[in-house]
């Protein structure tokens, strides 16, 4: 849960890690102008506090054998919130799905999934998503080609609001 209200030093500590989360915290500290001791303090009160969730490796899922990248779009027979609940639990159990978001308008969720082949994805959604419990309709989009990927929040455009709101 967000408690502690972000100060200029805090948002470039969190801009340099999302950026690379691999840094020391020597290397950290330098880079945002503080000493050593103070930023791992400010980095840990970041963790405890919410706005650090985690760190992770990007791995390239191509040279990993994932050559499918595709897009469900999915609806359900009812939208209670049992009903939204229970379809997220079972996101989270299949390893195909990468993300799940919930949507307002046509569709209910939209889920990324990566597969080794076409026909894996296939027997996924064959097997798995379009049987499950509450699932109307899935359509899903194959992804060709991606423009643009990048994790995160856009730290700029906060410093730019942040100035002028100052």
């Amino acid at each position: 849960m967000v408690t502690t209200r972000l100060d200029e030093i805090d948002r470039k500590i969190l801009a340099e890690l999302q950026a690379d989360g691999r840094m020391t915290n020597v290397e950290l500290a330098k880079r945002v102008g503080i000493s050593a001791p103070p930023c791992l303090r400010r980095v840990r009160t970041l963790e405890d506090s919410g706005y650090i969730t985690g760190y992770h490796a990007e791995v390239n899922s191509r040279e990993l054998g994932f050559e499918v990248q595709v897009f469900a779009m999915v609806g359900l027979d009812s939208q209670a919130e049992t009903e939204l609940r229970a379809f997220e639990d079972r996101c989270r159990e299949w390893p195909l799905v990468r993300e799940c978001h919930m949507l307002n308008g046509e569709v209910d969720f939209i889920l990324k999934c990566v597969a080794p082949d076409l026909s894996s994805f296939q027997q996924f959604l064959t097997s798995e998503l379009l049987t499950t419990p509450n699932v109307a309709s899935v359509k899903t989009s194959l992804v060709i080609r991606g423009a643009k990927d990048e994790p995160g929040v856009p730290f700029d455009v906060l410093e730019e609001r942040m100035t002028r709101m100052a």
